[in-house]
């Protein structure tokens, strides 16, 4: 609309016998309220020149003025905003622990994001780019450079998943963050299993290839879609109430060395379907008299109800 006006202007006032440099110089005093005098000789200034010019303003100070207000807007309010919003994100990470750093805001990240926050889990996002529609605190920056790790509060984090699209970045992420927290678990993003054993050199605890995992998941549909089915359900969806969860016996809590039918509710509810021992092996379908050591993580299947009781005797 400005240049329209502009233009009209420039060849109304040519038409109105000005020379070409006076026609756009009337025109832009005109449209943007300087107006410092009529160009012309006294003659030339008639009635249809100061008509002329009076619609000129009418039109031409109002599409001035709108286009300048929204370029301000933008350039001025917008980069205000996102400060607030950085600096509200930052703030709001100071005071979390125990949270998931999850590097890297893809088609992978926002799946895994989704999934923990379904289950509860304060998350700190990482990624180059600001994410204006995410529920969580963003930290905006590489996330192979030590300051953007300790920004998301890494050394408060208890888990830190490394989610970019290349190896080599979470190979690299992986490095800083084992070194920024020890006892963090790293669970890493890699896109060709040859490259899993640098992972575990770097300090990952998981190494995921999501290529093999939604392979192996329709492969199960295909072979056995009952169970495919169960235990998607069982995983994705809050909705029916059947949990499958993990519950980890610290050497302080009161069922260590108590056998375990002595720790499930009436029923034998929930079902214990694994033991992972310190050692991470595995015991599968354990007899109620099994003694429950210390550092043990019970695999549990039954109702959200009873898995909840059970991990609050423990």
């Amino acid at each position: 609309m400005l240049s329209g006006v502009t233009v009209i202007g420039f060849i109304g006032y040519l038409l109105l016998g000005l020379s070409a440099f006076d026609a756009i110089y009337m025109t832009v005093i005109t449209i943007t309220t300087v107006g410092f005098s009529e160009i012309g000789a006294p003659e030339e200034i008639t009635a249809a020149y100061q008509a002329f010019t009076l619609l000129l303003a009418l039109f031409g100070v109002g599409t001035a003025l709108y286009t300048l207000g929204v370029s301000f807007e933008a350039l001025v309010e917008g980069s205000i905003n996102d400060g607030f919003q950085i600096r509200r994100g930052l703030r709001m990470i100071d005071k979390k622990s125990n949270h998931i750093i999850v590097v890297g805001n893809g088609r992978v990240g926002q799946a895994i994001v989704h999934y923990v926050g379904r289950h509860g889990a304060e998350v700190v996002l990482v990624d180059r780019e600001p994410q204006p529609d995410s529920d969580w605190p963003v930290v905006i920056g590489e996330a192979t450079e030590d300051e953007t790790l300790r920004s998301a509060g890494i050394e408060r984090a208890t888990t830190l998943i490394a989610a970019l699209d290349s190896d080599a970045d979470n190979v690299y992420v992986t490095l800083s963050a084992r070194a920024l927290n020890p006892a963090l678990h790293i669970v890493a993003r890699t896109d060709h299993q040859h490259n899993e054993a640098k992972f575990f050199q770097a300090g990952a605890d998981r190494v995921v290839n999501p290529y093999e995992i939604g392979g192996s998941r329709m492969g199960a549909l295909a072979l056995h879609p009952t169970l495919a089915e169960f235990l998607d359900e069982v995983l994705h969806d809050d909705s029916h109430g059947v949990a499958v969860d993990e519950i980890e016996v610290p050497p302080t809590s009161p069922a260590v060395g108590k056998p375990l039918g002595d720790l499930v509710g009436p029923g034998g509810q929930p079902l214990v379907i694994a033991l992972r021992d310190a050692d991470h092996g595995y015991v599968a379908n354990p007899s109620s008299s099994t003694p429950v050591p210390a550092g043990t993580v019970l695999v549990v299947l039954g109702s959200s109800a009873d898995v909840a009781a059970l991990a609050t005797r423990v």
